[in-house]
């Protein structure tokens, strides 16, 4: 199964917690520069080795350049200017803005791929990084606090190597069957590595003066909430997206363009939605905006199982989409707001870069789980249904026909039109391989939609502890009275 690359929460927190340091700099906009000018790496004109890792590496490209310093970024400077009781609606037109790019990005990318050619793909940010750097040194303030603080190395490089194993851990464990990797290192080991790291990271960050990760935030009880809420929707998005996906692809054979364009509605809503529910959590608190946000989102993922079936078209999935698209509008700029109300202008930093991390963490755990559960079901009912078709299949074909697709969910499959799991066997006559083709098509096909449908519920009950939860969230006049009272413990106890 195509698995998505490592993450890269690793590396999100340290330019979120510089920008405390100095605020928003012209340096800040080297983000888009670099994004911008990594993608022409697929040029033609470079040698095809380097344009090969270029394309497939381009996940581990992500690991290095500075876009992931984005996100943090745009939601501290948020903070910094906007205040408190403004903030919601902030955060809906951000969270709109990210639901034209959700609608744009896949589309293009969709029909770049199917009628051009991938290499344009790199293309794409070019201009959107010009665009995106000239208005970030035309209208975004420069804010600085007028001296500057220690960078937390250490805490940085614990940081960096906790999360780098946790997370590689989970997302390629299934490829190596979660075993050695190499020589005598598993991916158990790698992962409890990471984990250990993680725990001498917050043992050490006790200590410091000026850490990378202020314990402090934690003592906020919305934002420790917002915290595990934003990694359940990570969760849920990346539990949905995936299977979904390969259904879209690999059973009713969709283009990656038409795969595209069926997630449309969801991304449409979303963005209408988005600064309506900012507002409204601006007036009213975010509280139950959550509740019933989540709710929506896992209402729309249940009526996609629902409605998921080999006989289902585009136009099938736009009502769920819609729905789970309403719920991700009603969930983003609440959430964002509950996180970042009360959150002092000097911590916006760290506190956007430790949600954008857990955010990345969420993710990368949900495709991991998703993986497993979807792969063990596929294994079962691959054997099931070849077990149910075999009858249509010569005696003397049966038993590789069976032991193949018992065999096939273990070796992985790709993502893409007409995957079906087996490979015909040698020896076939030419008459008998156009049947045996379609048998294998009807074997992946009946399998994979049985197999998704427990997968999307695991995500359907992610979404659902994360919608009780938000019930946990303190109003606003004891949030912020809570935090008034430790920002004026903190100042006496600095003075």
């Amino acid at each position: 199964m195509a698995r998505p690359g490592v993450p890269e929460p690793g590396f999100l927190h340290d330019p979120a917690r510089h920008h405390d340091r100095k605020h928003r700099h012209p340096g800040d906009d080297l983000g888009p520069q670099f994004v911008a000018r990594s993608d022409p790496l697929g040029d033609q004109r470079l040698p095809a080795r380097l344009r090969r890792f270029a394309h497939h590496g381009r996940p581990v490209g992500r690991l290095l350049r500075p876009s992931p310093a984005l996100p943090p970024q745009t939601l501290s400077i948020i903070t910094i200017i906007f205040p408190p009781e403004r903030r919601g609606a902030a955060f809906g037109i951000w969270g709109a803005v990210a639901g034209v790019a959700t609608v744009t990005g896949p589309t293009l990318g969709g029909f770049l791929v199917t009628y051009i050619n991938w290499r344009w793909i790199f293309f794409v940010n070019v201009p959107v990084g010009l665009v995106a750097l000239a208005g970030a040194l035309l209208v975004v303030p420069d804010l600085r606090p007028g001296r500057r603080h220690r960078l937390d190395i250490v805490g940085v490089l614990l940081a960096s190597a906790s999360l780098f194993g946790i997370i590689f851990g989970l997302v390629e464990g299934e490829r190596f069957n979660w075993g050695a990797i190499w020589g005598p290192i598993t991916i158990p080991e790698i992962i409890a590595a990471g984990v250990v790291l993680f725990a001498v990271f917050i043992v050490f960050e006790r200590f410091q003066a000026e850490p990378l990760m202020p314990l402090s935030l934690f003592s906020n009880r919305n934002f420790s909430i917002a915290i595990w809420v934003s990694s359940a929707v990570a969760f849920g998005m990346l539990g949905f997206f995936i299977p979904v996906t390969i259904f879209f692809q690999s059973v009713l054979g969709f283009s990656a363009l038409k795969a595209g364009l069926t997630f449309v509605p969801m991304s449409l809503v979303s963005m209408v939605v988005a600064p309506i529910a900012g507002r409204l959590s601006d007036r009213f608190g975010g509280k139950y905006i959550l509740v019933a946000g989540l709710t929506f989102f896992a209402a729309g993922m249940g009526l996609v199982v629902l409605v998921i079936s080999l006989n289902a078209t585009q136009a099938t999935f736009w009502g769920p989409a819609a729905l789970a698209g309403l719920g991700l509008g009603m969930t983003f700029a609440p959430l964002t707001t509950v996180a970042m109300r009360n959150v002092r202008p000097q911590m916006a930093g760290a506190a956007s870069g430790v949600l954008n991390t857990v955010r990345q963490v969420g993710g990368a755990i949900g495709s991991a789980v998703i993986g497993a559960v979807l792969q063990n079901r596929l294994a079962t009912q691959l054997h099931d249904q070849a077990v149910a078709y075999s009858s249509q299949v010569p005696p003397a074909f049966r038993g590789i026909f069976v032991s193949g697709f018992s065999h096939a969910a273990s070796g992985g499959f790709k993502v893409g039109v007409g995957q079906t799991g087996a490979q015909l066997p040698a020896g076939v006559p030419p008459a008998l391989a156009p049947t045996l083709e379609r048998l294998f098509h009807d074997v992946f096909a009946n399998a994979y939609v049985n197999a998704v449908k427990p997968t999307l519920a695991v995500s359907i009950a992610v979404l659902a502890v994360g919608a009780l939860s938000c019930l946990l969230i303190e109003r606003r006049a004891k949030a912020t009275a809570r935090a008034d009272a430790a920002e004026r413990s903190a100042s006496a106890a600095a003075g």
